[in-house]
């Protein structure tokens, strides 16, 4: 998922560029550092969502029933979403570079446009790696290590949509890898539950960003990309039934597995009455519907969060 397609409207198109000005980058930050807000995608945080809600989930089912949220681990996942999503961001666009310059869409990104050259995003990368770093030592022994098995990963989730029709299916691996990570902070284990939740999310990702992948199929197609929304195309809506009907199952293993009780229930039943509605409804020919309908996809993880927190709470 190169999350800056935001409004993708064929190449040349003179509206189709993917970078939003006058927004709060422009108004608040220094000019010198806009185009780093804009490489890191701060200024479009459904990705950080995404990115941070399996390992939230994951630290509050870890803890045991009658306990509060741990505000320290849930703050400290919060700051290593923001630094690896946009470290992720990074490595895209240094390796996309030259698709970008070709496509309306993708020009005026800081790299093809001139704004960061590939030296500094490499700078840049560093510093966001350093950040993302300060915060894995500050986790358990299990937790460390799995935080550095998961970079191999980040590193080849470029590449995938040149290798593979299914480069959704490698995001959901990275972006996932959080309900591992989170479990091994708050427990420093892997049990079943964690591997479960972490299965649920590879399905769930396979579902939204297969949606989100359905704004760029024709600039994909022009320009060799592969995805899952060329792979289904008119079969996509059947599959994301399929995709998310798996991730609700898995997610309701991984509760019962880590004895969660009615607050999760209720919690995964609103998800799962979203996730429905998103899979009947969405426009996969009309981007902006695509784009509303990907989006939404952070109220999923907030249902499925606030169940989790309710349960322990409960107890």
């Amino acid at each position: 998922m190169t999350d800056a397609r935001l409004a993708p409207e064929g190449r040349g198109h003179p509206d189709a560029a993917d970078i939003a000005r006058d927004g709060w980058v422009d108004r608040l930050l220094p000019a010198a550092l806009r185009p780093y807000a804009r490489l890191a995608r701060l200024d479009r945080p459904i990705g950080t969502w995404l990115l941070l809600f399996p390992g939230w989930w994951a630290i509050l089912l870890a803890a045991p029933p009658g306990s509060a949220p741990d505000w320290r681990l849930l703050v400290l996942f919060a700051v290593g979403a923001v630094a690896m999503r946009g470290a992720g961001c990074t490595i895209n666009d240094i390796v996309d570079r030259d698709f970008d310059a070709q496509v309306a869409r993708t020009r005026t990104r800081p790299i093809p446009a001139g704004e960061v050259s590939v030296r500094q995003a490499f700078a840049f990368l560093a510093v966001q790696g350093l950040v993302g770093l300060a915060v894995l030592v500050q986790l358990t022994t299990t937790a460390v290590w799995l935080g550095v098995a998961v970079l191999g990963l980040v590193a080849a989730y470029p590449y995938m949509k040149r290798l593979t029709w299914w480069p959704q299916f490698f995001l959901g691996l990275t972006f996932n890898w959080g309900a591992i990570l989170g479990w091994a902070a708050a427990a420093d284990a892997v049990p079943a539950a964690a591997l479960l939740l972490y299965a649920g999310g590879i399905a769930w990702t396979l579902g939204y960003d297969t949606i989100y992948a359905h704004q760029d199929k024709e600039d994909d197609a022009l320009i060799g990309v592969k995805s899952s929304a060329l792979a289904l195309g008119d079969r996509t809506r059947p599959w994301l039934f399929v995709f998310y009907a798996v991730a609700v199952v898995l997610f309701a293993l991984a509760g019962a597995a880590a004895g969660a009780g009615w607050p999760y229930a209720t919690g995964l039943a609103v998800a799962a009455v979203l996730l429905l509605v998103q899979a009947a409804t969405v426009a996969i020919d009309d981007p902006a519907d695509c784009q509303r309908h990907f989006r939404a996809n952070r109220w999923v993880g907030w249902a499925l969060f606030l169940g989790a927190a309710a349960d322990r709470l409960v107890g």
